[in-house]
């Protein structure tokens, strides 16, 4: 599909997405929060183009999804919560039935041999198409495509992909985490601000994440340092509990997170701190602390891509879509957030939104007293994708 097909997809699936709780047999409560201003017309569609196959389309009644999540989507409201929430949407609005959606859910993202039999269950139940959520699954999922080629393979986060029945899908999350930054800078009265993350610098998902976040409050508070600890697992509990608590112990008053679990929150809450949210609206799990939450609307993406299945419009393209086309963004504030913070952000989404603020502009000084990046440009895609292995000069990784 062309770059405004997308773009144009996943901007009008998104109000379907906001009424599809309607009818649904159970509420979901995280779909009002999934709203973010601006016009498709900016959209981009993805990095790597497909070689732009179609097919003749798959009836609707005869769609089968599978899906590979990382823990159990109703023990949490992170990573593997919101996905299946997009997943859910996706079949609210396709009118789908639940013996057409086949989840697997606890696989482990580290255990290649896992996910091939999860995937290959998917396969034998009879799926066509099979999303892969995890990081992780990436490698085998490549495999599996190559294995059946008429069933498509879609994988979020990660690089990979073959331009025809394996794809790849993720958004510029880190637009959302600058706006999130300024949020931090504007309300930290100790300016120690930290970060519980799922990887070290080697990642450049987790890692421009953390940059994003640090720009934004460079933007407004340069005083402000922000600690990194590093769980080194997209999915652990009990470290991402850890990670926390040795943060906070060390007086940050804001905490933010890229991990699965609520503990940066709920700890927060109970240190009478603040923290900034991931994946879905966290305000649920700590009222008194969260002060927004960055956040996926993953049903639009879901909705359009089996759409694609079923109309013979997939043609193998990689998404990668942002604030624009109402992927990410953050909720609303809290009310307890310092004035002026609404009016920073404001300012900053509406400069996101025109191209005037790409985040990673100009020259970047890291943490180490070196530089990246030119004067006059912004960071390509691909660069910010899979070349950003720096933090920026705020940054410190406590060990």
């Amino acid at each position: 599909m062309k770059k405004r097909k997308w773009s144009g997809w996943i901007a009008a699936l998104l109000c379907g997405c906001l009424l599809a709780g309607c009818g649904a047999q159970t509420e979901i409560d995280d779909y009002a929060t999934n709203s973010v201003d601006g016009s498709d017309e900016q959209g981009t569609e993805s990095s790597v183009a497909g070689d732009n196959t179609t097919s003749t389309g798959i009836p609707k009644d005869e769609i089968k999804v599978g899906v590979i999540h990382l823990s159990d989507p109703a023990e949490g409201s992170g990573y593997t919560y919101t996905h299946d929430l997009g997943i859910q949407g996706m079949q609210q609005n396709l009118g789908l039935s639940d013996e057409q959606i086949v989840r697997k859910i606890n696989v482990a993202d580290t255990d290649a041999a896992a996910t091939r039999t999860a995937i290959q269950e998917c396969i034998d139940e009879g799926c066509n198409i099979i999303f892969t959520t995890s990081w992780g699954y990436m490698e085998t999922t490549a495999e599996m495509a190559e294995e059946y080629p008429d069933i498509y393979f879609s994988h979020g986060t990660g690089y990979m992909s073959n331009g025809k029945n394996f794809n790849n899908y993720f958004g510029r999350i880190y637009q959302a985490r600058y706006l999130s930054g300024i949020v931090a800078g504007m309300n930290t009265e100790t300016d120690k601000i930290g970060y519980v993350a799922a990887m070290d610098s080697e990642n450049s998902e987790v890692t421009g994440g953390i940059d994003a976040f640090a720009l934004g409050i460079y933007s407004v508070n340069q005083n402000a340092e922000v600690y990194v600890k590093v769980t080194n697992s997209w999915f652990d509990p009990e470290g991402e509990k850890a990670a926390a608590q040795t943060l906070l112990d060390m007086g940050c008053d804001v905490i933010a997170q890229h991990c699965d679990t609520e503990y940066p929150q709920t700890l927060a809450q109970e240190r009478g701190v603040y923290s900034i949210g991931y994946n879905s609206d966290m305000s649920k799990n700590a009222p008194d602390a969260c002060l927004c939450s960055v956040i996926w609307n993953w049903s639009a993406y879901y909705t359009a891509a089996v759409q694609s299945v079923i109309d013979g419009t997939w043609d193998g393209s990689n998404y990668y879509g942002g604030m624009t086309e109402n992927l990410v963004g953050i909720t609303a504030l809290a009310d307890f957030c310092a004035d002026g913070t609404e009016e920073k952000v404001e300012e900053a989404k509406k400069q996101i939104l025109a191209g005037e603020n790409g985040v990673f502009d100009g020259v970047i000084e890291t943490n180490t007293g070196e530089t990246v990046g030119e004067a006059g440009k912004t960071l390509d895609d691909a660069t910010i994708t899979g070349g950003i292995n720096w933090y920026f000069k705020n940054v410190t990784v406590v060990e």
